[in-house]
């Protein structure tokens, strides 16, 4: 699971939790009415009734606020049957009561400060006004509590402000928060893009600059070759043995540039692939020797962080990766650890991965790619010293 994912779950969680609150206050207000009579059957069933209708309605509301759009329709009834349940149940702030502070809870998110000030403001009102009017109907505990009406009124106002400060600033801020998830997640993937896209547009830079003075020379002197073909055929000849000269000379560096070979600057790669991961938001440390690599270390390893960093942006979600290079006389080790493990079985590698695979292997080394534990995975290639071939 994503981290985003878990954002999404987590907020619904909180946002749902107060929906948890109101059921276990309407069943505790449901047993105790019935028990001192304060609340019948006929007016106790359409109250859940109403209940259960209310808590499928906010279930919907939660998802258009986990999309951030603001549901008035589903909004205008929720509300309406909070408050019939609340009228039908007897207006406890502990009890039916609290049902339109649930509503209150997510009604206001989306909503400018000053309207959702108001909304919170009228529901409260409303509360304590229906609330004043089952105690002195006789209905919902505070009725049975034996204590005065002004005493009952100020317990409800109480309570009432309460909720409705407290319920709504907290809804409100998870709110917030899962936006702010979203406009990260989506300023990681958009500057994931855009480094990718520079990325394309060096790469592409590079192969100009490799193969495009090649090919120009190449066509300047196949024309050559053209005019002098009935005038000197022997210039000819030599024209056309330095345009196959060069051609092998382009070829060569073509696919020097496309397995990742091209002047093999460690480096640069190195540089390059930091950049990538910082811009995506990945943490990058990169530890090198301070000696000089031995010779036909670097174009071996430039390829091996390339495709390794290329498979932490693709295939994972990590927020930190490591890049460690070290030798000894005998083996050198290039060891690359992020903490997004990829959903897929350690033997299963995507083709860059076996690509790479075979690659080591042509030069007389092997390469791991596992998770390690702890949600982190590690890529490590080792090669043998002096480099085969």
């Amino acid at each position: 699971m994503d981290a985003i994912t878990r954002a999404r779950r987590s907020t619904r969680r909180m946002l749902n939790s107060t929906l948890a609150i109101m059921w276990i206050f309407l069943v505790a207000s449901a047993v105790f009415g019935l028990g001192a009579g304060s609340v019948g059957w006929p007016r106790l069933v359409p109250a859940t009734v109403a209940a259960l209708a209310f808590t499928w309605l906010f279930g919907r509301v939660v998802a258009s606020v986990l999309e951030r759009r603001y549901p008035t329709r589903e909004i205008v009834w929720t509300g309406a049957l909070a408050f019939l349940a609340a009228v039908l149940g007897g207006a406890d702030p502990m009890g039916w009561g609290f049902v339109p502070m649930v509503w209150l809870s997510v009604a206001v998110i989306g909503l400018p400060s000053r309207r959702a000030l108001a909304l919170g403001v009228a529901t409260c009102a409303v509360c304590i006004g229906l609330g004043a009017l089952a105690v002195l109907g006789g209905t919902g505990l505070l009725a049975e509590s034996g204590d005065t009406f002004l005493v009952s009124l100020v317990i409800i106002a109480a309570l009432d402000v309460l909720w409705a400060a407290a319920l709504p600033c907290t809804n409100r801020m998870w709110a917030w928060i899962w936006t702010l998830a979203v406009q990260a997640h989506d300023g990681r993937e958009a500057h994931t893009r855009l480094a990718l896209a520079e990325e394309r547009l060096r790469f592409a830079r590079d192969l100009h600059d490799l193969v495009g003075h090649q090919l120009s020379a190449i066509a300047v002197k196949t024309e050559l070759a053209v005019r002098l073909a009935d005038a000197d055929v022997r210039a000819a000849k030599d024209e056309m043995a330095e345009v196959n000269t060069l051609t092998r000379k382009a070829l060569r560096e073509l696919r020097q540039a496309v397995r990742g070979y091209r002047e093999l600057d460690l480096t640069a790669e190195l540089n390059s692939v930091r950049g990538v991961l910082e811009a995506a938001g990945v943490r990058c440390e990169v530890r090198l020797p301070h000696r000089e690599l031995p010779p036909g270390v670097a174009p071996v390893f430039a390829y091996a962080v390339r495709e390794a960093v290329t498979n932490v942006l693709k295939h994972s979600a990590a927020t930190f990766c490591d890049i460690t290079l070290r030798f000894t006389d005998q083996e050198a080790e290039l060891a690359v650890r992020n903490d997004g493990v990829a959903r897929r079985q350690a033997e299963d590698l995507g083709s860059g991965l076996i690509g790479m695979s075979e690659r080591m292997a042509a030069v007389g080394g092997s390469m791991t790619a596992l998770p390690i534990g702890d949600g982190q995975f590690l890529l490590t290639a080792v090669v043998s010293l002096p480099i085969a071939g």
